[in-house]
């Protein structure tokens, strides 16, 4: 399998790449430097018997996501999938927030991923290929004083239905996952702080919070490969049931009871 992966270089984008590598396939990792992490990513899956291609996009560009499609298609001699993962973030209130930050946000969240999909078409028209973008749980709820983050995340995910529907009839299936608390490289800072740690933990029905390789890199493979040959359009919310406990969460709620 021949794969394109943004936001590459540390974090959910390195566990997919690793992950991918290790199910033996040829990956494509785009950053936006190598001093990113991209030059390691490359290393360990070269000690690994694995093949990396490192290719340096910056996404806000709106030439870029072709430009590297393009790179991507040649190193690799054509595509199987496509994993948009690159996203970034502002926080702010939406009523403060910067002109100049939403359009980075939208730029980098929805529109990239839509130019390398406009981009990739024909080659995965092709090898009646797949695409999984990397969304949030941000997007199926609102996340405040993110700035425009959730807005661009919800906007990711119609992106990948409206695709699917586009593109089912090539054999192209497009699909996302919305990864919910994730230890990653970005978050350290903040579970470095037991308190902080341990309260998200008990929101969190299965009390643990996700890691990049063990809870979201599979789901990216699984959507990539023949396992999921007649899925498309879907979202997988990969949130250890954090979205839908809510109601948990109420005081005062009916008890459980149990019959003895």
């Amino acid at each position: 399998m021949r794969v394109l992966v943004t936001g590459a270089s540390r974090g959910i984008g390195r566990a997919i790449c690793l992950r991918l590598v290790q199910q033996g396939a040829t990956v494509v990792a785009s950053a936006s430097s190598m001093e990113s992490g991209l030059s390691a990513l490359v290393d360990e899956a070269s000690s690994n018997s694995g093949t990396i291609i490192p290719l340096i996009s910056d996404l806000a560009d709106a030439s870029s996501p072709e430009q590297l499609v393009h790179a991507a298609v040649e190193k690799l001699g054509g595509l199987d999938g496509l994993v948009s993962n690159a996203g970034v973030s502002r926080p702010a209130s939406l009523s403060e927030l910067r002109l100049e930050d939403w359009e980075y946000l939208m730029n980098v969240n929805v529109r990239a991923p839509w130019l390398l999909a406009k981009a990739a078409y024909a080659s995965l028209r092709a090898s009646r290929g797949s695409m999984v973008s990397v969304a949030s749980m941000s997007g199926v709820q609102p996340y405040p004083n993110m700035g425009a983050y959730s807005p661009s995340k919800a906007g990711v995910l119609m992106l990948v239905r409206v695709l699917a529907q586009e593109w089912a009839a090539d054999g192209i299936r497009v699909n996302s996952v919305s990864p919910g608390l994730i230890h990653t490289t970005l978050t350290e800072a903040i579970y470095a702080n037991a308190d902080i740690k341990q309260a998200r933990e008990q929101l969190i029905p299965m009390h643990r919070i996700g890691d990049p390789d063990q809870d979201i890199a599979g789901v990216v493979a699984f959507l990539l490969n023949a396992d999921s040959a007649y899925i498309t359009g879907q979202n997988i919310l990969a949130d250890g049931g954090l979205m839908d406990a809510i109601h948990a969460q109420i005081v005062g709620r009916p008890a459980s009871r149990v019959k003895s």
